[in-house]
């Protein structure tokens, strides 16, 4: 089928090429009547025109990139979910894309890429590697070296974190504790709102690694430490963790949410399905992801300043809390 050009919407329109040009661009100083803007449109639809731009997003070839390795992936939903988003979009918009790992970015060099879509955290070396093979980058929950040259998705953790602790204290919970990553906005956040209170206990903060795993093995410590004083409430970093505390806790035969609450963040799938089940702070990953390749769309279009995202979330409680 003959691709549609300005040339061939000049010619059926009956007006010149410069004119459908500024026309489809909305050039804002043409002076022509609104029928001729109209016959111009109409006939561009018509043809099934496309703009180069448009071709040029049909045609590009993209690189997604996860921080996580396939195995880690699976024991961390949130990453998952984002990849997901990301590869319905371009799935829609019929984009080519390439799927990569962090253990394997060396292999990047070899394709022929056009844009990238990178989810995680990398060091300066890597952001600069990345750099070197195109300059449409956009990041999704990353920290980035030079934040005024790349577009980045991300969530307000902050907020998010503050959501939970006024959830608490409305429910007048004043021995909250914290499970989760060290020297994260989480946990500075949560040490922050709690000192403003006078309710922070540096002997309820405990920190490890955002998986399963390290979720039980904290809260199996906290039991053990606190014994009947116990915080009558967790903010858990992440659901992956908050599910390792609620294991422990049943364990322990410690009832939730009577005798200790638990919120975490993500709302992963299985959330709702845990025993109890799990209350949390929604995250919108598949719209990260989405919104991740719309930016990148952005840029195929000549935009050449950088957008910072940051999408909502949404407490949500189910029967893990008070």
């Amino acid at each position: 089928m003959k691709v549609a050009t300005i040339k061939d919407i000049a010619d059926k329109a009956g007006v010149s090429t410069a004119t459908v040009s500024r026309v489809l661009n909305y050039d804002s100083t043409l002076s022509v009547s609104d029928e001729t803007k109209k016959k111009v449109f109409e006939t561009a639809e018509e043809l099934s025109y496309e703009k180069r731009a448009d071709r040029k997003v049909r045609t590009a070839k993209i690189a997604l990139i996860n921080w996580r390795t396939e195995e880690e992936e699976l024991n961390d939903l949130y990453y998952m979910s984002i990849r997901l988003g990301v590869e319905k979009r371009c799935d829609q918009l019929k984009m080519g894309i390439v799927r990569y790992f962090k253990n394997g970015i060396t292999e990047l060099s070899k394709e022929n890429i056009q844009g990238m879509i990178v989810i995680g955290i990398y060091s300066k070396e890597e952001i600069a590697y990345f750099k070197d093979i195109t300059s449409n980058i956009v990041f999704v929950d990353s920290v980035v070296c030079d934040e005024d040259a790349f577009d980045y998705v991300g969530i307000d953790l902050a907020g998010a974190t503050r959501k939970v602790i006024g959830y608490f204290l409305e429910k007048d919970v004043s021995r909250i504790g914290y499970i989760g990553e060290a020297s994260d906005i989480r946990e500075t956040t949560f040490r922050s709102c709690l000192k403003e209170k006078g309710l922070l206990n540096e002997e309820y903060i405990y920190t490890g690694n955002l998986l399963v795993s390290d979720g039980y093995e904290l809260m199996k410590r906290a039991v053990k430490e606190h014994g009947e004083q116990l915080p009558a409430a967790f903010f858990v970093a992440n659901d992956s963790m908050a599910i390792g505390c609620l294991n422990a806790l049943n364990e322990a035969r410690i009832p939730v949410p009577e005798k200790v609450s638990i919120i975490g963040i993500n709302d992963i799938s299985i959330s709702r399905y845990t025993y109890p089940a799990l209350s949390t702070v929604k995250v919108y990953t598949e719209l990260m992801g989405e919104t991740a390749v719309d930016l990148l769309v952005e840029r195929f279009r000549d935009r050449n300043i950088a957008k910072k995202v940051i999408i909502a979330t949404k407490l949500k409680i189910r029967q893990s809390s008070l």
